[in-house]
């Protein structure tokens, strides 16, 4: 016989599960696994891109309001600093990241054993044909895609006109040299300090972007040749030494203490010169320095002998998850990259507060605003691209090895020719 004080109880028991039940259904249409379990789970972010580095905290900011449970610091490091020494400083002063950068196949073998697979996650679902194939081992998914990003030779439209200069028409070295030519000697009318600013301090501009141009048609377009070759034989170093040459001979000086924030932000956005080379990732930072400027720029392609007219576009950098977290702060660094790229909130700053060109499907490419970025999706779109291989080479190789010894050229300290010859040998060197 079921006494009173055992049919409360009974009751009470109910209560309890309903209540239970409840709170469970609310965590799962937030999307975060650890959310309303009341335990607080901290997360650390570890990335290399200035470009967005306060647009991201404020969507990381968006993300732990929505997401009370969940604390995520950034810290954010580029620019003028190189991320890769850092972030192994990072891994060997045993504060390793659970969200950090890996640039590729070569980003892969570095960092294999802290790899967490993300074959599971909705990002990896939405991500575009080819975007993972430099990232994927058997069947995992062991990063996650930025972005897509193109480079060339940023210019202002304004400068151009006054100058009587039809961006359409530079497809060749030669075009671009006249072009160059005619911006040195209307300095003055035009109101510039002069027609570049290249920044020969930072190896990354030289090394990994300038020098792949040139590399790439050696390996087919294709990064993982270039990861797999064990020499290189710079087919093209000829055609690269003219293109370094024809900006270090018409830039601010001095060229090899100039840096990317300088290049950008002093010189560019400043309308203090014509030209600079970058790709679509500097609309943030020219946009927060004058948005007028911001408005008036738009790519030329690197001239390269059989590829006029095209633009190198791929996919810059990968997330990846640190797989020496416990399984909540893993599983809270998926569920925080997952919201990033497929919830509305995430997909609306992608487009609009980073200015990305999405490697995701799911997005109205329409709402791509920023000329620099429009410009790279139509080349894309096109097909009018050249291959991003620089992902592909050995480690730091573009910075370190050939950035470095083209600053020995530059300051006169090597010819050309040694600086090549000293870069392959260190290509070859690290591959065996």
């Amino acid at each position: 016989m079921i006494t009173m004080k055992k049919m409360l109880f009974v009751l009470l028991m109910l209560a309890i599960a309903f209540a239970l039940a409840a709170c469970g259904g609310s965590d799962e249409e937030s999307g975060n696994e650890n959310a309303g379990s009341g335990e607080q789970v901290s997360i650390d972010i570890f990335q290399g891109k200035v470009e967005f580095k306060d647009q991201f905290e404020d969507l990381v900011a968006q993300y732990q309001e929505e997401n009370p449970d969940v604390s995520i610091s950034v810290k954010t490091v580029g620019g003028g600093t190189d991320y890769d020494p850092v972030l192994k400083t990072e891994f060997n002063s045993g504060e390793a990241p659970d969200i950090f950068n890996i640039g590729g196949p070569q980003g892969v073998e570095d960092y294999r054993e802290y790899l967490t697979d993300l074959s599971d996650t909705k990002a990896a679902d939405a991500a575009l044909d080819g975007t993972l194939s430099t990232v994927k081992d058997g069947e995992e998914i062991l990063g996650l895609p930025f972005n897509q990003e193109g480079y060339g030779l940023i210019y202002n439209k304004r400068i151009f006109e006054e100058a009587g200069i039809n961006p359409d028409d530079l497809l060749t070295y030669e075009d671009l040299e006249k072009a160059v030519q005619t911006l040195d000697g209307m300095k003055e009318e035009l109101g510039i300090d002069s027609v570049f600013a290249f920044p020969g301090k930072e190896g990354w501009v030289i090394g990994d972007h300038a020098a792949n141009a040139y590399l790439s048609p050696e390996f087919d377009q294709d990064v993982m040749k270039a990861y797999q070759a064990e020499t290189l034989a710079f087919e093209r170093a000829d055609e690269f030494k003219r293109f370094i040459d024809l900006q270090a001979d018409y830039s601010v000086g001095p060229v090899l203490s100039l840096d990317y924030s300088q290049q950008v932000e002093e010189y560019f956005s400043l309308e203090r010169v014509a030209m600079i080379q970058q790709g679509n990732w500097v609309y943030p930072s020219i946009q927060q320095m004058d948005e007028e400027v911001a408005q008036n720029i738009g790519i030329i392609p690197i001239p390269v002998e059989g590829h006029e007219g095209s633009i190198p576009v791929g996919v810059p950098n990968y997330w990846a998850v640190n797989n020496q977290g416990t399984d909540e702060e893993i599983q809270a660094a998926k569920d925080f990259l997952d919201w990033m790229y497929t919830s509305e909130a995430g997909k609306t700053a992608v487009l609009e507060d980073f200015k990305f060109i999405p490697a995701y499907e799911g997005y109205d490419t329409d709402k791509i605003v920023d000329p620099l970025s429009k410009e790279v999706y139509e080349y894309s779109e096109a097909g009018n691209t050249i291959g991003w291989i620089f992902s592909g080479y050995p480690t730091m190789w573009g910075q370190d090895a050939l950035g470095s010894n083209i600053q020995r050229y530059l300051g006169d300290e090597a010819t050309f020719e040694e600086a090549i010859d000293a870069a392959i040998a260190e290509w070859e060197s690290a591959r065996q």
